[in-house]
């Protein structure tokens, strides 16, 4: 940060100039360490400038706890209260690597709760009448793909409208050996996917025969692809919900349609009273329930229930992360 914040600064006027013009310009800066100050200059960076992508980050997820009362006061109801759009975005590191309660979540629980979507409505679904995004008050995604996060970066600044974008985003993906993209996943035709379907051709042409659908979001996804291959499962179903919020009502009712004789289950890393179970359970009962006229009901499979976003030590990390694995596949005998 603070060698690209110096280039930026040394550059002289005259190598400005001669960038070419379809160069959007960037400013990278670094700030005091007041979450609640900086945030708050950027809410209102972004209201006077709505054509900026302006994007504030949390050197790790928890830190916007500083920032609270400004996503709580103007963020995510600054819309509803004066009728001011922002299309700020906030990039919060999350994921559970076991460093410890204070470097592992941004608290997502609380930005979903603040989510203004009945989870027991399914709106206008339909692509080209679908008005989902601009009745709900903020965005929350958790790329698992460079591409799926460029293009949710591209469409936050091309809309004609703005909302506010929460990124979950997991450090350790930024040197994930799987966690590749192609210059074609970010070119012509291509788009931002609300969910991805399982990828293994193998089990995604014989759905009759799986036994579990496992919905899941962000660098769990990895961990329990890694899993089901040393397993030599084939018989379980894995899929990604990219954007958690506003829910994908239509795609999780198509998925659970498909492999419609398997049992679906909803993996998480965070703690049962934390992350995204509680959002996604009602909404998957009223997606297969409305769309599909059969309930399904998710198992939840995740840390037990907890006061701390994550345990400070090195064992009992492996020993929650080895009871998810088994959760999801069943014990090793």
């Amino acid at each position: 940060m603070n060698s690209l914040a110096q280039r930026v600064d040394e550059s002289s006027p005259r190598e400005v100039l001669q960038r070419p013009d379809t160069q959007a310009g960037f400013t990278c800066r670094n700030s005091i360490l007041s979450e609640f100050a900086v945030l708050g200059f950027e809410v209102g960076y972004s209201l006077e400038n709505p054509n900026a992508l302006v994007l504030w980050e949390a050197q790790f997820g928890d830190f916007s706890n500083g920032a609270q009362i400004i996503i709580d006061q103007f963020i995510s109801s600054g819309e509803d209260k004066w009728l001011r759009q922002s299309g700020i975005c906030l990039l919060l590191p999350h994921g559970y690597d076991g460093q410890g309660a204070e470097h592992s979540s941004c608290r997502l629980e609380r930005f979903l709760q603040m989510v203004d979507e009945d989870p027991h409505h399914v709106p206008n679904m339909s692509k080209d009448e679908r008005k989902q995004i601009q009745m709900c008050n903020w965005q929350v995604v958790n790329c698992t793909t460079p591409a799926n996060y460029f293009h949710v970066l591209r469409r936050q600044i091309h809309r004609d409208f703005r909302k506010p974008l929460v990124v979950i985003s997991p450090k350790n993906l930024l040197r994930h050996k799987n966690c590749i993209s192609t210059l074609e996943d970010m070119g012509p035709g291509t788009m931002f996917h609300r969910v991805f379907d399982e990828t293994d051709s193998s089990i995604k042409e014989n759905p009759k025969e799986v036994k579990s659908l496992v919905f899941c979001s962000g660098q769990i996804y990895y961990e329990l692809l890694s899993e089901r291959e040393k397993r030599e499962r084939n018989d379980i179903a894995i899929v990604r919900l990219e954007q958690i919020a506003p829910f994908a009502f239509d795609r999780v009712a198509e998925v659970c349609n498909s492999y419609s004789n398997a049992e679906v289950v909803w993996a998480q890393q965070e703690p049962k009273n934390m992350g995204a179970f509680s959002y996604i359970s009602p909404r998957i009962e009223t997606a297969t329930r409305e769309i599909n006229g059969s309930e399904k009901r998710a198992r939840y499979v995740g840390r037990p229930v907890s006061a701390a976003p994550a345990t400070g030590m090195g064992k009992v990390h492996q020993k929650e992360y080895q009871d998810i694995m088994d959760g999801v596949f069943g014990k090793v005998e």
